[in-house]
Order: C-alpha cells, then structure tokens, then sequence
C-alpha cells in the first residue's frame, strides 16, 4: 500500500490558492519569501521516486511548464516529467504530457484503488478542489506543509467545509531565514475527546 502525500504552500489563516483567477487578487504570494532554503526542502521532498495525483487546473498549468524545462539547471524536472501523473478532471477528454492517466470516474475510489497498489508514493501538488475530496474521504496519510508567514483573508483554504476530524504527529520541523516554517505531519487516527 503506497501513501499519499499532500504538499501544500499556505498561508497563516490557511490559504493555498495561489491561482488569481476567480477574483482572487493575489496571484504567486509566495515568491517574495522565496529562497534557497525552500528549494533545497523541495528538492529533498521530491528526490525518491513519486507518482503524481493533480486537479484539472494545477495539470494544465504544470503541463505548460515542466516538460520545457531543462532538468540540468531545474532539478525537480526530470523527476516530475517522469512520474506518472494522474489527474482528476471531469472535462478533459486527453492528456497530452508524457505518463499522464485520466481519472474520471468517481475520484475518491479511483485513489483509494491507487493507494492499494504497489508503487511509489503518491504527492498531491496545489489542487485545492481535489485536496477537499482528498481529506473528506480520510484518503490524506502525510502533510507536507509550507506555512508562509502572512494571511490574505480570502481564497481557498487547505481545510475547509467536510474535513474529518483527524489527529496528524509532527514528524519534523524546520524554519527559513524569511519565517517560512516547513512542517511534516503523518496521519495519527481518529480524535478522542473528554468524557468528562
């Protein structure tokens, strides 16, 4: 049984849109507190071998950047062109990129069939409408989280409406020079409460 992995760049209040579409006027926040150290973590993040589960929108946008781009001087290309991604979308018809396989059936079933297999772990990228379905269906094992320090107030948020409750454990911690804290938390089982 392989796990599947959500990584995810948010804010302080819980923002992970990054896309400025919809009226959301903050497109790519968090480029200016961008820096070595969070290219070192996300290299470290996506150097064992990993499969891919994507949105329709973060596929299209994803799709129109990494197969162009040369994996000398990118080093997260060649691992993301070669993974196999599977995206959920409910109005594609084909895939284009290279190891790229439809999910149009019902999501939540497809990725629990998926986690059954063997094979590499699964890493969910952006995807703010199929992370929603991803945690309401208790499908989420690991949080890979990337806590920008600013809120913005509106746009998606990682946890919304239909997110189970859930205990995660820290597994590891770390902080940038610019106040990005970097957090991996591994699902941990159902929340008690007091009795009393």
């Amino acid at each position: 049984m392989r796990k599947l992995i959500v990584l995810a760049f948010m804010t302080l209040d819980g923002v992970v849109q990054e896309d400025p579409g919809d009226g959301f006027p903050y497109g790519e926040w968090d480029t200016p507190l961008w820096d070595d150290f969070l290219d070192q973590v996300m290299i470290e993040q996506m150097s064992k071998p990993y499969d891919m589960v994507l949105g329709r929108k973060t596929y299209e946008k994803f799709a129109a950047h990494w197969p162009y781009q040369n994996p000398d001087e990118n080093h997260l290309a060649a691992g993301i062109n070669h993974a196999r991604k599977y995206v959920a979308s409910r109005t594609l018809q084909k895939l284009d990129w290279s190891n790229s396989t439809l999910l149009q059936g019902d999501v939540a079933q497809d990725i629990q069939k998926l986690k059954q297999q063997d094979g590499p772990a699964l890493q969910v990228h952006g995807s703010g409408n199929l992370i929603q379905t991803l945690l309401k269906h208790d499908l989420v094992d690991e949080l890979w989280l990337k806590l920008f320090p600013l809120t913005l107030g509106i746009g998606k948020r990682l946890f919304a409406d239909g997110t189970i409750a859930t205990y995660f454990t820290l597994r590891e911690v770390k902080a940038s020079s610019q106040g990005v804290i970097v957090a991996s938390y591994e699902r941990a089982g159902e929340v008690q409460t007091d009795p009393s």
